[in-house]
């Protein structure tokens, strides 16, 4: 589906990339036309920023060429491809947050006055001219860098990267941690480049942005090519099938959450416990064989009412039972002996520690549990590692592998291993689809929903995403500003419903 060659900026050739035991890239293509919004998709682990990598000098390509405005370039780091015009926007801002805006924008291109000294007063006038013209945003750009929030910080990243005269400009993950305003505002700013004939290349799991935003796309699956589509013509559950290599039909995506009743045997029970600040007297209870989902808007109190029933945050008021028990919780461990498990939201902060294999940190929280004086042998420690990698299907050369080389969606797998290990009677899982792939979200939606049928374990599931509710919860609790507001149940979830009782307009279910 190539046009006449001039209609393109880019095009990677047979790129293949080797690490010791691994081939990361296997004959990958990728072409991208001047002017033209371009989604990079696949699974985590399937290549994605290992493309990228090469594109930008982070790492060298084993095989292939690199055809970039009608020249080969081989770049060797990063400044060497920003100096070809190529510039990337992380999900993690790579700015300097002690240096002030216009600091960062011009950071090794300050502009000099007669005696080779910077001249402030220009970068300054620069720089906010560069911000209200290119990106329409009104700052101080001599306040630290740290002063403004993410979404903030991300459009100076993007504004130096347009300053430093990039023809293609790389945006990996940036919506991530973006509120819906500053997501279309982001769009905006993308759509005014791409007016100005700048190349866009844009990763990002929201298939919903992909297609409000991007042009065409290629998708990759194990480190390699499966195809360039225009996305006019690729059907949604097409581009997911494509992801994953198997066709997925709608109901299949749709369901096989159990709709019917658990059994009345309560696992934990909140009467009238509060929080300060946090849980507002919250009576509510959770069986088991069920899984339970947690409804709100971000800053809900969803996590926080997970957390106080793992022993992270401590009641003032109110009782908790487990087995029908009244307990007294003062750490997370005596929760952990209660066999709760807890996988958190930020598995990069909370979840994985990084300089540790994949056996290591599946152990964890086993050795926690049993204290530290009772050392697990390494043979069980193979066996519990091995079995989990098996049945979770993760994706790793063997259970030696550091964890922090793995993929977010592995990295998430992991950490739920963790904590089955611990055998729990209760599993919370608070967001624990954020930032990963499509094809890894329906599997740990179906693993959810398989435990509590098979295991009957009783499963928390917290998500902002409300087709996961519905996919996966047979009963939600939805929460507005720290208490409960209702509950749906069975047939009554549904993303409509949902929102209508966030807004205290669904009137179904008492």
């Amino acid at each position: 589906m190539q046009d006449k060659n001039d209609d393109y900026i880019l095009h990677m050739k047979n790129i293949d990339m080797f690490f010791p035991g691994v081939k990361a890239l296997k004959d990958v293509s990728f072409n991208l036309k001047k002017g033209e919004i371009h989604s990079l998709m696949g699974e985590n682990g399937a290549g994605k920023s290992t493309l990228v990598k090469v594109l930008t000098g982070v790492y060298q390509k084993t095989n292939g060429t690199i055809d970039y405005a009608g020249r080969i370039i081989e770049p060797k780091t990063p400044l060497e491809s920003q100096q070809m015009g190529i510039s990337t926007v992380y999900q993690e801002v790579n700015l300097c947050a002690n240096l002030t805006v216009a600091e960062n924008i011009y950071i090794g291109r300050e502009p000099r006055g007669k005696f080779g000294n910077i001249d402030w007063a220009t970068m300054n006038a620069n720089a906010k001219k560069l911000l209200h013209e290119e990106m329409g945003i009104d700052i101080d750009v001599n306040k630290v860098l740290n002063f403004y929030p993410v979404a903030m910080q991300q459009m100076i990243a993007i504004a130096r990267a347009v300053d430093t005269k990039c023809r293609i400009l790389i945006l990996d993950e940036p919506t991530s941690s973006l509120s819906d305003k500053e997501t279309e505002r982001l769009f905006a700013i993308m759509r005014k480049l791409k007016a100005q004939g700048i190349s866009i290349i844009f990763i990002s799991h929201f298939l919903e942005q992909i297609y409000t935003i991007c042009d065409r796309v290629t998708i990759l699956r194990d480190g390699v090519y499966v195809g360039e589509y225009d996305l006019k013509d690729l059907p949604r559950i097409q581009l997911i099938s494509k992801m994953m290599g198997k066709e997925v039909r709608e109901d299949d995506i749709e369901a096989n959450v159990d709709k019917s009743v658990p059994d009345e045997n309560k696992v934990i029970e909140f009467d009238h416990v509060t929080v300060p600040g946090k849980v507002k007297d919250l009576s509510m209870d959770i069986k088991k064989g069920e899984v339970i989902g947690f409804g709100g808007l971000l800053g809900s109190g969803r996590t926080e009412i997970a957390e106080t029933m793992f022993g992270i945050m401590l009641k003032s008021n109110g009782t908790i039972k487990v087995d029908g028990v009244e307990v007294s919780v003062k750490t997370p461990m005596d929760m952990m002996k209660q066999r709760i498990a807890f996988c958190p939201e930020d598995r990069k902060v909370q979840g994985i520690i990084g300089d540790l294999s994949v056996r290591e940190n599946i152990i964890l929280a086993m050795q926690a549990k049993d204290g530290m004086f009772k050392h697990m042998p390494r043979s069980r420690q193979n066996e519990l590692a091995d079995y989990y990698i098996k049945l979770l299907r993760i994706k790793v050369s063997d259970r030696e592998q550091l964890i922090k080389n793995l993929s977010g969606g592995n990295q998430q797998k992991v950490i739920i291993a963790r904590w089955l290990a611990t055998e729990p009677n209760l599993l919370i899982l608070d967001e624990p689809t954020r930032g990963i792939d499509v094809g890894t979200k329906t599997e740990i939606e179906a693993l959810a929903v398989r435990l509590a049928k098979e295991k009957r374990m009783a499963v928390v599931f917290i998500s902002g995403e409300m087709g996961e509710m519905v996919r996966t919860c047979s009963r939600v609790l939805i929460i507005r500003d720290h208490e409960k507001l209702t509950e749906l149940n069975g047939d009554e979830i549904s993303t409509a419903h949902i929102m209508q009782a966030i807004a205290g307009d669904y009137h179904g279910h008492a």
